[in-house]
C-alpha cells in the first residue's frame, strides 16, 4: 500500500508515460522537479531505440528504405543494418539496455521504500524506549513485587489484568478461557461471561502468549527471570522483586510497549504516505513526541483498553487512505480494512463512536462528489462484516447491534441505494445534500433507538444521557458518576495553548483552510456547469477531504469529553505532515525548498516541544500505597476465600485481582444491570438510614464493605462530593448527615468494624 505512494515523492524516479493517471493523489506533472540529465539521457536512449525498431521494420520489408532520412535511421550505425545477425545484436542491445534502465529504477524505487521502512522502524523503537523509560521512572516498576505490581494498575486496569492472571494461573490455558468464561467472582453470585461482557480477547492473547513462552523456555532450559530481595526501608518488611519476561506484569506490559512501538512505526508510514514526502512522516512522528502527553497515556496506565485498540485505528486510517486514492479497489485492500476494523474493534467498546465518526466524514465526502457511490458501498460492506465478525466473537454482545454505528451503516447504504431513484436528480445539487443529510441523521437516531427498543437493551442508555449533560445540564446518578471525573468534562481551556506553543495548532489550521478553501472552490465550480469537467479542473483529492473532516468530528468529540483528545491530537500530528505535500503546497516549493520549510517549522516546534519532552523525562517516583497494601494483605488472612466484598470501584478491582475474592460491584460501567448494583452499593454515601442500606447490601449477598472515608468529604469541584451526588438522586433526605460520616465515627449496630487504617475501614455485615 505504501509502494504506490512513491510515485508522488519529488525525489521518486520519473514517471513512465501514463503512469500518472494510475495514482488520482498524485502531484500535477508541472509540480514536479526536473528530472536529472543522466537519467533523461538513459529513458531517453531507451525511447529512441524503440522508435529505431520500427524504423528497422521497415526497412526490412524494404531493401531501398535503408536509404531513408530520419530520426530512425541516424541512431542505428550503418553496419548494424546489413543480415540477420546484425538485427539479432541491435535486438540483443535494445534488450540490454532495456533491463539496465528497468533494473535502475527497480533497485532506486526498493532503496527508497525500503529506507522508509528503516526510518519507522527507528521511529517505532524509538517511541518504544521513550514509553518503557516513562514508565519505570515513574513507578519503578521493575523494583516492585508482584503485590505491588498488582495495585499499581488500578480501577479498569486491575479488573483487565485479574483476566489475564486467572488465565496464566490455570491449570491449563483451556481451563482458563472457561473460568472467565464462566465467571462467578466479577459479579456475585451472578455467572457472567466475561468475554461478553468486556472486551478481553487482548487479555487472552497475551495468555496464551505468555504460557507458551515459558513452556518454551522452561523446555530449553533458559531462565526467564531474576528475583531478588528488595529492603523497602522505614520500618517496611522486605519483599520479593523479579525482573524479566518470566514475570506476567513485566510481560504484560512489555507487549502492550512493543505494540505502541508499532504504531509510532505507522505514524511514520500514515504521514509519508498522505503528504507524499518522508518529511511528512518526519513532521508526524516529531508533533507526536512534541506533544506526546496529549497524544497518548499508555506509559501511565498500560492497561487500558485504548493501548491495545488505538494502533490499529492508525492502521485502519492508513488503509483507508490508500483506498480512498486508489481509482478500483481491490478484494485484498477490502479484507486488510476489515481485519484492521475488527482489531480496532474487538478491544475496546468506545470503537464504535469513532468508527461512527469515520463512516459520517466518508458519506459526507460522497455526497460532495469526492468518492463515487459504488466505492463508498464497498467500504460500508467491510464495515458491516467486521461489526458482525465482532459481534460473533463476543457473543452476541447486544451493544454492538444497537449503536449508532450500526444504525448508521444500515441508513447511508439505504441512501446509497435509494437517493438516486428518489430524487432522480443527474447533477450534484445543494439541496440534494440536505435532504440526504438529514436523512442519515433522522434514519440513523430513528433506527437506533427502534433497534434498542426491540431488543431490550439499555446499556448504553447513559452515553445519551451524557450527552445531554453537556447540552441541557441533566443530572443523575450515573451520568455525575461520569462528568465529575475529570476525563469525562469538557476540553480544558489549557490544551489548545499547549498545541499552539508547539505550533501544532498554527501548523494544522493553515493545512486546514487550504484543504477547506480548495474543497469550496471546487465545489462551487462544480455546481455552476451544466456538464460533465475535466478531472483537472477541481480539486480531486477525496481523501484530503476526508481527513480535514474527521478532524473536525475529533474536534467535537475532544471539547465535549477531556478523555476523546486521544484521537485529536494524533490526527493534528497526521494532519501536520500535509505541510509537505505537493498538491497543497507545490506553488510553494517553486520559491523555498521542502527542506528547508520543514526543518524550519521544527525547529520552531522544539522550543516548546524540548521543554515538554524534558518535563516528561524529570518524572522520577515510585509506587507505593501501603494502607492499601495493608487491606489486601488483611483481606487474605482474616476472611475465607467465599467472603463477598462491596466498596467503591477502584478498590473492588484491587480486591479481586490481588485476592480473588467475589465482588458485587466493578469499574467496567457499561452495563444497566452493574449501575443499579453499583448505586446500591454506592448508598453508603448517601444519607439513608443505615437499615435501608444494610438491607439492600444484604440482598446482593455481601459479607464485608469495605468504606472509604476520602469518599466521604473529598470534592474535585461543586457538586461531585458522593453526598452531594446524592442529594440530586435522594432528594428526600437532602440535609441529613450523610451515612459514611456516621459509620466512621460507629458503626454499630447495623455494621460492625473489624479493620481500619488511614484510608480504609472495612464493615462486617452481621447476619440478622
Amino acid at each position: 500500500m505504501v509502494v504506490p505512494s512513491r510515485g508522488r515523492n519529488k525525489e521518486s524516479p520519473p514517471l513512465k508515460p501514463g503512469q500518472q493517471q494510475q495514482s488520482p493523489g498524485a502531484s500535477p506533472s508541472r509540480g514536479r522537479r526536473p528530472h536529472s540529465p543522466g537519467r533523461q539521457q538513459l529513458s531517453g536512449g531507451a525511447r529512441t531505440m524503440r522508435k529505431g525498431g520500427g524504423g528497422r521494420r521497415g526497412a526490412r520489408g524494404d531493401p531501398r528504405g535503408s536509404c531513408r532520412e530520419g530520426p530512425a535511421a541516424q541512431q542505428v550505425p550503418l553496419p548494424l543494418r546489413r543480415g540477420p545477425l546484425r538485427l539479432l545484436r541491435v535486438f540483443g542491445e535494445q534488450l540490454r539496455v532495456f533491463v539496465v534502465d528497468k533494473k535502475a529504477f527497480i533497485i532506486k524505487a526498493d532503496s527508497k521504500i525500503w529506507l522508509t521502512f528503516l526510518l519507522a522502524v527507528f521511529a517505532g523503537v524509538l517511541h518504544w524506549c521513550h514509553i518503557t523509560a516513562l514508565f519505570e521512572n515513574d513507578r519503578h516498576f521493575s523494583h516492585l513485587s508482584t503485590l505491588e505490581r498488582e495495585m499499581a494498575f488500578r480501577t479498569e486496569m486491575g479488573l483487565y489484568y485479574s483476566y489475564f492472571k486467572i488465565i496464566i494461573e490455570a491449570p491449563s490455558f483451556w481451563n482458563g478461557v472457561g473460568a472467565i468464561m464462566n465467571d462467578r467472582l466479577t459479579e456475585y453470585p451472578l455467572v457472567i461471561n466475561t468475554l461478553q461482557r468486556f472486551n478481553l480477547y487482548p487479555e487472552v492473547v497475551l495468555a496464551s502468549w505468555y504460557r507458551m513462552y515459558t513452556t518454551v523456555m522452561d523446555f530449553l532450559g533458559v531462565p526467564t527471570k531474576t528475583c531478588w530481595t528488595v529492603n523497602r526501608g522505614k520500618g517496611l518488611s522486605p519483599v520479593e522483586s523479579c525482573e524479566g519476561l518470566g514475570d506476567p506484569a513485566s510481560f504484560y506490559v512489555a507487549v502492550i510497549f512493543l505494540l505502541n512501538g508499532l504504531m509510532m512505526s505507522l505514524f511514520f508510514i500514515y504521514g509519508t504516505y498522505l503528504s507524499g514526502s518522508r518529511l511528512g512522516g518526519l513532521v508526524t512522528v516529531m508533533c507526536f513526541f512534541f506533544n506526546h502527553g496529549e497524544c497518548t497515556r499508555v506509559m501511565w496506565t498500560p492497561p487500558l483498553r485504548e493501548s491495545f485498540s488505538y494502533p490499529f485505528l492508525v492502521l485502519q486510517m492508513l488503509l483507508l487512505t490508500y483506498i480512498l486514492r486508489i481509482p478500483n479497489i481491490n478484494t485484498g485492500s477490502l479484507i486488510a480494512l476489515c481485519v484492521s476494523n475488527i482489531f480496532f474493534m474487538l478491544p475496546w467498546q468506545f470503537a464504535q463512536f469513532v468508527l461512527l465518526t469515520q463512516i459520517a466524514s466518508l458519506f459526507a465526502v460522497c455526497i460532495m462528489g469526492y468518492i463515487d457511490s459504488n466505492k463508498l458501498q464497498k467500504i460500508l460492506n467491510a464495515h458491516m462484516v467486521s461489526l458482525l465478525v465482532c459481534f460473533i466473537l463476543m457473543f452476541g454482545n447486544s451493544m454492538l447491534l444497537t449503536s449508532y454505528y450500526a444504525a448508521s451503516l444500515v441508513v447511508i447504504s439505504r441512501i446509497l441505494v435509494w437517493s438516486p431513484k428518489i430524487l432522480k436528480s443527474r447533477r450534484r445539487e445543494v439541496y440534494v445534500w440536505v435532504i440526504e443529510g438529514c436523512a442519515w441523521l433522522f434514519g440513523t437516531v430513528t433506527l437506533k433507538y427502534l433497534t434498542s427498543f426491540v431488543l431490550g437493551v439499555a446499556d448504553d442508555a447513559h452515553i445519551g444521557n451524557i450527552l445531554k449533560s453537556k447540552f441541557i445540564g441533566y443530572k443523575d446518578f450515573d451520568t455525575l458518576m461520569y462528568t465529575c471525573a475529570a476525563e469525562f468534562d469538557f476540553m480544558e481551556k489549557e490544551t489548545p495553548v499547549r498545541y499552539t506553543k508547539t505550533l501544532l495548532l498554527p501548523v494544522v489550521l493553515v493545512v486546514f483552510g487550504v484543504i477547506i478553501k480548495r474543497a469550496i472552490k471546487s465545489i462551487m465550480w462544480s455546481l455552476s456547469q451544466t456538464g460533465q469537467y475535466e478531472k483537472e479542473e477541481r480539486f480531486n483529492h477525496g481523501e484530503l477531504v476526508f481527513h480535514a473532516l474527521q478532524l473536525l468530528a475529533y474536534s467535537v468529540l475532544a471539547i465535549l469529553i477531556m478523555r476523546l483528545k486521544l484521537f485529536l491530537t494524533p490526527h493534528l500530528c497526521v494532519m501536520a505532515s500535509l505541510v509537505c505535500s505537493k498538491q497543497l503546497f507545490g506553488w510553494l516549493f517553486y520559491k523555498i525548498q521542502p527542506k528547508t520549510l520543514v526543518f524550519a517549522i521544527l525547529a520552531l516546534m522544539a522550543i516548546e516541544g524540548s521543554a515538554n519532552l524534558q518535563t516528561q523525562w524529570n518524572i522520577m517516583g515510585e509506587f507505593s500505597n501501603l494502607p492499601q497494601e495493608e487491606l489486601l494483605e488483611w483481606i487474605k488472612v482474616n476472611t475465607r476465600q467465599d467472603a463477598v466484598f462491596a466498596g467503591a470501584m477502584p478498590t473492588m478491582a484491587s480486591v479481586k485481582l490481588s485476592t480473588l475474592r467475589p465482588i458485587v460491584n466493578h469499574p467496567h460501567y457499561e452495563d444497566a444491570g452493574l449501575r443499579a448494583r453499583t448505586k446500591v452499593v454506592y448508598s453508603m454515601y448517601s444519607r439513608k438510614p443505615a437499615n435501608e442500606v444494610k438491607r439492600e447490601l444484604m440482598e446482593l449477598g455481601v459479607n464485608y464493605y469495605i468504606l472509604e472515608e476520602s469518599l466521604c468529604v473529598s470534592r474535585k469541584k461543586p457538586g461531585c462530593s458522593m453526598p452531594e451526588i446524592w442529594d440530586v438522586e435522594d432528594p428526600a433526605n437532602r440535609g441529613k448527615i450523610p451515612l459514611c460520616t456516621l459509620m466512621s465515627k460507629n458503626s454499630r449496630p447495623y455494621f460492625i468494624t473489624v479493620f481500619e487504617n488511614s484510608n480504609y475501614r472495612v464493615l462486617k455485615i452481621p447476619k440478622e
